[in-house]
Order: C-alpha cells, then sequence, then structure tokens
C-alpha cells in the first residue's frame, strides 16, 4: 500500500485514538487483578471496540458531581460493564484524573482479559463482560497494614470498632449516589484514630451494611493492634490511621440532596437499550441510553495533522521488506513497518562510533542513537563472529515485537541489510543492572527500596512472558546484565536471542542446543537441555540473591573461604544468618522484607524444578505477608568454584564469567523505626 492510501486508510484511525495518547508513565496501582476463568478478548474482537469506547468516554465526563459512574456497551456476549469509584473526599479535577489513570494502566497489565479490576488511593475502575451492577462482591479483595504496632491494644481495638460501626451505618443509609462516611475517636489525651468507609452507591443498604461488616471483620486478620490499616474489595472499602488523611472540609460537607424521583434499583441491568448500543448510568436513578461521540477539538486536528506528516515523512524513509523465517513460531511474517533503512540507522549512531558504544554483550556491540526526529535508541548489531546469527536475530525481532510490558525493553525496529543485523530499541539510560549492582561505587545507589522496587518489577515482567501476554515465552538467559534500568531505576528484561516460544498448553521442552550464562542455568537445562517456566523462575532466584547481597553468581570469599553464593546464602538461612547475606552498602530498609525476599530466592533455586514456585506465586509472594512461605530445599549446587574448570558442555554465551568478588559480606544495620513501611495482603 503505497503512503497516501496508507494515510487515507489510518485517518479515521488515528483521529478517533488521538485523545486515549498519553506521553507520561501513569502511577502504579495499589494493587489490581486481571481476573482469569472468566474469558479473553482479541485485539480485534468487538468486545475491544466497545471497551475502548467506553473506557475513552470516561474521564472526559462532566457528571461527576459524587464521583460514581457504572456504564455499559454493547450488546449480548460482547457487552462491556464498568464501574467507576472515587473517593468521596477528593475533587471532581482529582477523579478525572485518578479515573484517566486507572483505564490507562488497567488495560495495560490486564491487555486480554475481559474482566479486570484496578485500586489507586482516590479511586477504583472495575470492567467485566458479566453484570456487576448492584451486586455485592468480596473478592478479589487485598488488605495493607501500617507495621507499627500501637502501645494501648484492647483500648485502641475497642475504640476503633466502636468507630466503624457508626460510620458503617451513615456509609450504608446514603442515598444512590454517594455511599461515604469519615469520622474521628479520641483513644487517649494524646491519640486519635481516624477513618473511612466507602460503598459503591448502586448497593442497597443492607448490601452496604454487610459489605462493610466483613471488611472490618477483616481488621484482625491484616491490621490487628497496627497503627494504620485497609481492606479493600470491590463492592466497599474501609481505611483508619493515626493521622488524618481524607480531605476534613470534603469528607465533612453536607451529603447530597435526595434525588428526585427517589432511586430505584434498575430493573433492566445487563439488557441493552432498543434505541443505542451504550449507556451510561451515574447512580440508579439514571437509565437513560446515550450514544458516545468522540469530539475532536481543534488542538487534536492540529496534532493530527502534525502527526500525519511525520508519518508521512517517516515512510519515505523506510524501505519496506517481507521477510519469512524458516522455522515455524520463529518466522517473521509482515514486519514491514518495523523495518529501518541501513543509512537511516547509520547516521542516527555516527557511523557506530566508539563514543557512541553502550556496551559489548554475546549479541554484538551496542549503540546509542539519536534519529532525525530526536527520539533515542539503542541499537543491537550483530557481530560477524558473533555465536549467536540470523537465527537469534528473527527470534528476537519476532518475540519483542509482539511484546508490551512495563518491565520488559520496547523494540522499535530492526535492519536487516546485507551481512548486517541490526535491533532499534527504546534508549534506556540507566544502562543494566550489573553495572550498578556490582560496581562498588554505584552499588551505593540502589537502597533497599530500589531494589525491592527492581525485584518486583521483574517478576511482573517475567510473569507477562510466561502466563499473561498473548505468548507463552521462556527467556532462557536472565542476568543481572540483561535487565536494563530506566531514568527512575525500573527494571526492564532485554535481550530475547535465547527466548523460547510455547504453544498456548506446551509447559516444556527440550534442546540440544544450550545457550545461556553460567551460574544463572538451572540444574536440568545445564545438564540435560530440558527447559520450562521454571528455567527462568531457577534464575530469577539467583538474580535475586544477587540483588540482595550484592555479590555475583559464581563466588563469595569470605577470609580464608570461597563459596558460591547459593551454597552461601543457603547455610546462612539455615543456621538463621541470613542477616550476612545482605549487602551492607544499601544502608536501612524493612528487614522483614528482605529476609523474605531471601527465603523467596531459595525457594526458585530448589533443585527439583516442581519445588519451584511458578511467576504467578512469587509475585504473590513478595507482595503478601499473609501468606507463609514453605521451607526450602538444598539449592542445586552444580556450580564450582573454580571458574576456569571445564564445563560438562559448550556454553555459546560466557560473557557474565568473572573472576571472583573478593568483597566481604558483614551484617547490615536496620532502622527499628519502619514507620514508613506499608506491607501488601492480598487476599
Amino acid at each position: 500500500m503505497d503512503p497516501p492510501r496508507l494515510l487515507l486508510f489510518l485517518y479515521p484511525f488515528l483521529t478517533l485514538h488521538l485523545l486515549a495518547v498519553t506521553v507520561l508513565a501513569q502511577p502504579d496501582f495499589l494493587y489490581h487483578f486481571c481476573i482469569e476463568g472468566v474469558g479473553n478478548y482479541t485485539s480485534n474482537s468487538t468486545y475491544k471496540a466497545n471497551l475502548n469506547t467506553l473506557l475513552s468516554s470516561l474521564p472526559s465526563d462532566n457528571a461527576i458531581d459524587y464521583g460514581f459512574y457504572n456504564f455499559s456497551a454493547g450488546q449480548n456476549s460482547e457487552r462491556v460493564n464498568a464501574i467507576g469509584l472515587c473517593r468521596g473526599d477528593v475533587t471532581p479535577d482529582a477523579c478525572r484524573s485518578c479515573l484517566n489513570d486507572s483505564r490507562l494502566q488497567l488495560t495495560e497489565l490486564c491487555p486480554n482479559q475481559k474482566e479486570a479490576i484496578g485500586w489507586y488511593d482516590n479511586c477504583m475502575l472495575r470492567y467485566s463482560n458479566r453484570s456487576i451492577f448492584s451486586t455485592e462482591e468480596d473478592l478479589p479483595a487485598f488488605s495493607m497494614n501500617n507495621v507499627n504496632n500501637v502501645s494501648n491494644g484492647d483500648e485502641f481495638n475497642e475504640a476503633l470498632g466502636n468507630l466503624f460501626a457508626s460510620l458503617k451505618s451513615e456509609a450504608a443509609s446514603g442515598d444512590s449516589r454517594y455511599k461515604f462516611a469519615t469520622g474521628e475517636v479520641n483513644v487517649s489525651s494524646f491519640q486519635n484514630i481516624y477513618a473511612l468507609v466507602q460503598c459503591t452507591p448502586d448497593l442497597s443498604q443492607l448490601s452496604c451494611s454487610n459489605c462493610i461488616e466483613g471488611a472490618i471483620n477483616g481488621i484482625p486478620g491484616c491490621c490487628d493492634r497496627k497503627q494504620g490499616g485497609r481492606v479493600v474489595k470491590p463492592s466497599c472499602n474501609i481505611r483508619f490511621e493515626l493521622y488524618r488523611f481524607y480531605n476534613f472540609t470534603a469528607a465533612n460537607a453536607p451529603p447530597p440532596p435526595p434525588a428526585t424521583p427517589p432511586p430505584s434499583p434498575p430493573t433492566n441491568v445487563g439488557t441493552p437499550p432498543p434505541a443505542s448500543n451504550t449507556t451510561s448510568t451515574k447512580g440508579k436513578n439514571s437509565n437513560t441510553s446515550r450514544t458516545v461521540v468522540l469530539i475532536v477539538v481543534p488542538s487534536a486536528v492540529v496534532i493530527s495533522v502534525m502527526l500525519i506528516t511525520f508519518i508521512c515523512c517517516f515512510l519515505k524513509r523506510r524501505r519496506p521488506t517481507e521477510i519469512v523465517g524458516t522455522q515455524d513460531e520463529d518466522e517473521i511474517r509482515n514486519t514491514d513497518s518495523l523495518q529501518f533503512d541501513f543509512a537511516t540507522i547509520r547516521d542516527a549512531t555516527n557511523n557506530f562510533s566508539d563514543a557512541n558504544k553502550l556496551g559489548q554483550g554475546g549479541f554484538g556491540p551496542v549503540y546509542k542513537g539519536r534519529l532525525s526526529n530526536g527520539q533515542e535508541i539503542a541499537v543491537k548489531r550483530l557481530s560477524s563472529g558473533s555465536g549467536q546469527g540470523e537465527l537469534e536475530f528473527k527470534n528476537e525481532v519476532i518475540l519483542v515485537a509482539k511484546l508490551q510490558h512495563r518491565n520488559l525493553v520496547r523494540l522499535l525496529g530492526f535492519c536487516l541489510e546485507g551481512i548486517e543485523r541490526l535491533l532499534i530499541y527504546e534508549f534506556v539510560p540507566k544502562t543494566s543492572l550489573d553495572s550498578f549492582i556490582f560496581d562498588p561505587i554505584k552499588r551505593a545507589q540502589l537502597d533497599w527500596d530500589r531494589r525491592y522496587k527492581i525485584i518486583g518489577g521483574i517478576a511482573r515482567g517475567l510473569l507477562y512472558l510466561h502466563e499473561d501476554s498473548r505468548l507463552r515465552i521462556i527467556h532462557r538467559d536472565l542476568k543481572a546484565s540483561n535487565i536494563l534500568l530506566d531514568a527512575k531505576m525500573n527494571p526492564k528484561i532485554s535481550d530475547f536471542g535465547m527466548a523460547r516460544l510455547f504453544v498456548v498448553d506446551q509447559t516444556q521442552g527440550n534442546t540440544s542446543r544450550i545457550v545461556g550464562t553460567y551460574g544463572y542455568m538451572a540444574p536440568e537445562y545445564a545438564m540435560h537441555g530440558h527447559f520450562s517456566v521454571k528455567t527462568d523462575v531457577y534464575s530469577f532466584g539467583v538474580l535475586v540473591l544477587e540483588i540482595v547481597s550484592g555479590h555475583r553468581n559464581n563466588c563469595i570469599r569470605i577470609g580464608e573461604n570461597v563459596e558460591d553464593l547459593l551454597s552461601y546464602a543457603w547455610k546462612n538461612w539455615r543456621e538463621g544468618k541470613a542477616i550476612n547475606v545482605m549487602d551492607p552498602t544499601m544502608g536501612t530498609g524493612s528487614t522483614s522484607e528482605i529476609m523474605r525476599c531471601i527465603h523467596i530466592g531459595l525457594l526458585c533455586v530448589q533443585e527439583n524444578e516442581a519445588d519451584r514456585p511458578t511467576m504467578a506465586s512469587v509475585v504473590l509472594m513478595l507482595n503478601s505477608y499473609s501468606l507463609s512461605l514453605p521451607l526450602p530445599s538444598q539449592p542445586a549446587f552444580f556450580m564450582n568454584s573454580d571458574m576456569n574448570g571445564d564445563l560438562p558442555f559448550e556454553l555459546e554465551d560466557n560473557s557474565s564469567v568473572t573472576k571472583p568478588d573478593h568483597s566481604q559480606s558483614k551484617s547490615a544495620k536496620f532502622s527499628a523505626n519502619e514507620a514508613s513501611v506499608t506491607d501488601l495482603y492480598p487476599r
């Protein structure tokens, strides 16, 4: 298709989607769930179109006086139902902003699930293909607490219980637009308790009361004698703190006057109106059907013209080519839009100058570049002598081009011209994790909070690869040098040249071609070529122990003794001395979090792959102290401390094999006051 025709074809889509474009990354949810078992949708399905239509109208809606919405779009099996609820004390602008972040974040985190829910401090958004209106729902739910205890536990609990009972009655008696209440109670001359309760206003008084009562009953299990906590459900939520965490003026404003006529529960929920396939309801008293119309304002038109002009210029600089591979799932099909002209990349990298060189890996050198539009890029150039050839190149293109996740490096395109094989990625400014964690100076920049964030991000990225993406992908070369850090130190998994694609129901595979990095390989893969998602779990466990300890995975020298990292961590954990594993340069941090991460790391590196957790379990373990962890068995000690010894197989990438790290491990000092730490408990 020539550029003019292509632009003519794309124009209506560009116009409709311009208003959904966001430049800044959305903040992370407090918690979210992608609900399995209710079905998935595809990117070109009617359900997806209805979901986009529904959510695109959400933040622009003007009738948000009380911050509650329930709407539907579509008909029959393609019908989408959504609920948006803002906290009762937030302003309309803050409500719009929160819901806008929610719609963008939730569809990114749950790209295929028909049902999902996410919570921020100020709002909640959920959608589903089933009816969710006027129905009390308790799951999925989560709780959070302050790690510090109160000194007067019995007196505190009695006052808190009385306060919640009073607020429950007040909130439940609200009308179909507003079921929200806040209050405070004095426990002593120097201590007050502040609390908040809220239901989705579509619930009846009885349902709201029951939901809040159930949440209150969950307090002893998560937040007993704690200085703060919350229990959050789809239909209601409660929270208490020792400080006023809500807007006192807004929360104590007079409640909205009763609706006229008095609201009554809708009788046709889930049935599309005959006049339109899109309905919007704010509270039970409004069942007025309407069609969502996206109006492109003049400024958006200007942006459209600029965007189309840029696309036209961009297309002229590209040479479309269709490349067809030779091996099953590794084939590249119709990748025209991803291909860059070699001259463009050569100019962007100043002819691959040494000044622009970022590093060297098993694939070849990596260069920083800048396109003519100012966008910074990272270019991986396949070296002619590399053990990884055209197969790996094609593999990485087809795999990474289909992956979209905040914890994966984004592939922008490729170049396949003559003997040149180039991969063009987004530029990640902080380079790789190993350049920080193993550097005696730069490692001090990684305090425990940053390290914990990095561990969690890597875990979420792997979970996406294993379970949440459209594909099931085994990375096979997860290591510190393949974790890149962006400007905010968020981790991004990179280098998919060794990755393998599984079909939907496939759980394991075998290969006679062992590739990867010494020390990160699971024993069943290194010795027998057997790989599965548990192969990546093993590598993740090694990586966790490296991040916590600051030591490479090959060996640690303690006095006259030299041990590999897994042996050292296992021995200290078993003897109750896990604190010895901690990197002393990371300063203060949550001792319980660090100990838990060491425990999780040891669970991941167990010799028997069946004993290792899945990444879904790992993510839950990292976010929840309500789950008791099983005891790990002895890890797989198949690594020799002598790094020059003969290996039982030929490695194709041993770039991480280095001289032993002689830095000594010492006990770290941790703050006794962890008041700023809040732990997450999914239920």
